[in-house]
């Protein structure tokens, strides 16, 4: 997501910096010839046995982290074949079948249009039905040599875009409400659990400043829109994601089948009308500036809303708070002394986080260590050769590539001491060379979203309102105390 005011994040460097460049691992020219050609190691098993196994480590015995290490011990090689859910006894038309890029080099090539391909890979080669979705392919399963990306891309960059207006003054005050809720929950309770409060605050905020609408103009969406987008997005990802409750029950009755739409349909179609009678004016622009239909630009709309923003943002940021909540390092302390001595008790503003280095930085290696969408895909749009650090592979059309964003997030050959958390790491020139490697919205920090290619949307909109919260944070507390989850004890700023 892009803020007119602010084209680039803070931070960043300007279109004249060295740092703008294409990163150092870009794939735009051939491999180096002094890298050796090596056969990708791995296999995909026995047909159905081997898919099970896989899923079965997947979700079950090793779990998603150990999984892919095991197998780049076990190979030697940052790059092998596997398979990957869902897959057997009812996705009988997936095929689990990838090659893992788990290094930064080798992951970098899912961001070159012109050797993959991003045609209904979202989640892999599994789809959830169009029925989610209005029975239209939404824009993040469309590849972007489709006519209909560009349209659907542009219209929701702009979208961003115009949001500039009120995206500062509708997050102030539906924060205000978070936190006085905090408060007063601590106050009778002793603690407070954030996660449902904040969904709804991060509801009511994007559909203020994306829709364009106000949520309390329909109780029914203002109580319980964030629940209806809750159940929308779980059954589309439940086949595909490891929960953690008891075993085999999870493998039973999440992994096993595709859920279908009609359970959550009346929760959707409710959203659907409430985005196309309030947000009239924004989906009109989509049909009369980019050549949508009125239904296109309404699912695409909703699915921004839902999926992207307020999908990613419920994922990220219980991660950034409570990473806040729990420090024992003492970053709060130099967090807080970063925010009084720049921005004191002035108003925030887009332009007063820019000179919030620290503050950058360690949302920065918050989004490094727990980036919020785990898995990116690509199908190889022809014969190409992929370069890893140490070896170059041969890669035939049609083949589906599958990056674990937490695991190429600690590749030690770009990150120093990769498994610590480091608050200051983006710091300084060297940090921000660093910022070329941190990939967690389908291309690099210093990447920029277009039509013409499959970056987050929002990715400096993520970054630069997580900036505000932090920043919000350490005005209005010394200290907070609690976990991922609650919030425990709060000490108001003097």
């Amino acid at each position: 997501m892009m803020i007119k005011s602010m084209s680039l994040s803070p931070g960043m460097p300007s279109s004249s910096s060295p740092l703008s460049s294409p990163p150092p691992l870009s794939t735009a020219s051939p491999p180096a010839t002094s890298l050796p050609l090596r056969t990708v190691p791995g296999s995909y098993g026995w047909p159905l046995l081997g898919p099970i196994s896989d899923r079965l480590d997947y979700f079950w015995f090793q779990g998603p982290a150990t999984f892919f290490k095991k197998r780049i011990e076990k190979h030697k090689s940052t790059v092998f074949r596997t398979n990957m859910p869902p897959t057997w006894p009812l996705f009988l038309g997936v095929n689990p079948n990838v090659i893992a890029v788990l290094d930064c080099k080798s992951f970098s090539h899912l961001f070159d249009m012109e050797i993959v391909e991003k045609k209904n890979i979202l989640v892999g080669d599994f789809m959830p039905s169009v029925k989610f979705t209005g029975n239209l392919r939404t824009c993040a399963y469309l590849d972007t040599s489709e006519p209909q990306h560009a349209k659907i891309k542009n219209f929701v960059l702009d979208i961003l875009k115009r949001s500039s207006t009120v995206w500062l003054t509708a997050l102030k005050s539906n924060l205000d409400t978070l936190f006085d809720t905090i408060e007063t929950n601590i106050s009778e309770k002793g603690s407070a659990g954030f996660l449902f409060p904040l969904q709804k605050c991060l509801f009511n905020f994007l559909t203020t400043a994306i829709v364009g609408a106000d949520p309390t103009t329909d109780p029914n969406i203002a109580d319980s829109g964030y629940a209806m987008l809750d159940s929308w997005l779980a059954l589309q990802i439940l086949p595909t994601v490891k929960i953690g409750i008891l075993q085999p029950l999870e493998e039973i009755f999440l992994h096993s089948f595709a859920y279908p739409f009609a359970p959550v349909s009346g929760g959707y179609n409710k959203l659907y009308n409430f985005v196309e009678k309030q947000g009239n004016e924004v989906a009109q622009r989509g049909v009369t500036e980019f050549g949508l239909t009125k239904e296109e630009a309404t699912h695409n709309l909703l699915f921004t809303l839902g999926f992207n923003a307020f999908g990613g943002f419920s994922v990220f940021l219980p991660t950034l708070i409570g990473t806040i909540a729990s420090d024992k390092t003492g970053i709060q302390k130099k967090l807080r002394k970063e925010v009084k001595e720049k921005i004191g008790s002035s108003s925030l503003n887009f332009e007063s986080v820019k000179d919030l280095e620290l503050v950058q930085s360690f949302v920065y290696e918050t989004l490094r260590v727990n980036p919020p969408v785990p898995l990116q895909y690509g199908r190889a749009r022809k014969d190409f050769q992929l370069s890893s650090h140490d070896s170059v592979y041969d890669i035939k059309k049609g083949e589906l590539l599958c990056g674990y964003q937490s695991q190429i997030m600690k590749d030690s050959k770009v990150f120093e001491d990769p498994e610590t958390f480091k608050a200051e790491r983006f710091m300084g020139e060297k940090g921000r060379e660093l910022l070329n490697y941190l990939y967690w919205s389908n291309g690099p920090q210093t990447g920029s979203p277009t039509g013409s290619n499959k970056q987050c949307a929002g990715k400096d909109v993520v970054t630069l309102t997580s900036f505000l919260i932090v920043a919000y944070i350490f005005q209005r507390y010394e200290s907070i105390s609690g976990s991922s989850s609650s919030i425990t004890a709060v000490e108001k700023a003097k």
